[in-house]
């Protein structure tokens, strides 16, 4: 396949995903940061102190950061489709359930276990376009995904705002809208996963056998000098066990 054919291929895979894969991480997004907005009232109701606060919101990148590596070794294991669909659902209910917080305790248990949740997701993601971009177009791609992070502050602090001025209804404070409201969405996407988001290049409806050959060739051709290096170098290391027998 000529090379301006590739270039509409990837471009096409493109199209296909990363809008979708944006849409996931601007709620990714805000269902990390809304505990900020929540805290201007909820600190309040429910007796809080700025060390229970602080505890609670740091404790979830301790989490973050112990599970990021596990959870992308499931990705790679279990199939994209599974494991995000399994982030997603889990990571929603966490952040909804921050609405029924009474004692710190809970909070404490929630944050921590929404920092497991979503560890997987952002590395993940990063893991998942190697399964269908070649490295000159990754960094593209990455920088428009990334893009989410801007956007979902200019959309979700206005929108977080407003959810905060539902004090009262249905019995519910602001802060527990915002909670329920920014992560029932999650729970949600995480259906359409299933649907949007194949394992990769060979499980994709929308490419034809042709544009799955042409990614799978083009993938393959990237990927065999790091062979070639891990074989260089597996030899290497028989020649010195030899040696030392």
């Amino acid at each position: 396949m000529a090379a301006q054919e590739q270039e509409q291929v990837f471009a096409k895979c493109a199209r296909r995903l990363i809008p979708f894969m944006m849409l996931l991480y601007v709620t990714n997004y805000l269902d990390r940061v809304n505990v900020g907005f929540a805290a201007l009232t909820m600190n309040k109701d429910l007796g809080f102190s700025a060390t229970v606060y602080g505890f609670a919101a740091s404790i979830f990148f301790v989490s973050y950061a112990l599970f990021q590596i596990p959870a992308t070794v499931m990705l790679e294991r279990f199939g994209a489709r599974r494991t995000v669909f399994g982030i997603m659902l889990a990571w929603g209910a966490c952040s909804a359930a921050n609405a029924f917080i009474r004692e710190p305790t809970g909070f404490y248990v929630l944050r921590f276990l929404l920092g497991v949740a979503e560890s997987g997701f952002f590395p993940g993601i990063i893991l998942y376009l190697t399964f269908w971009f070649p490295r000159e177009y990754r960094a593209r791609f990455t920088a428009t995904f990334m893009m989410a992070i801007p956007f979902s502050s200019v959309f979700g602090s206005p929108v977080s705002g407003l959810i905060l001025g539902m004090e009262g209804i249905g019995g519910f404070h602001g802060w527990q809208w915002l909670f329920l409201i920014e992560g029932l969405p999650a729970c949600a996407l995480a259906f359409a996963v299933l649907k949007f988001l194949p394992d990769g290049p060979k499980d994709a409806d929308f490419l034809s056998d042709a544009e799955k050959q042409a990614v799978a060739a083009r993938l393959a051709v990237e990927k065999a000098p790091a062979r070639l290096l891990l074989g260089r170098q597996r030899e290497q290391l028989l020649e010195l066990v030899d040696d030392e027998q």
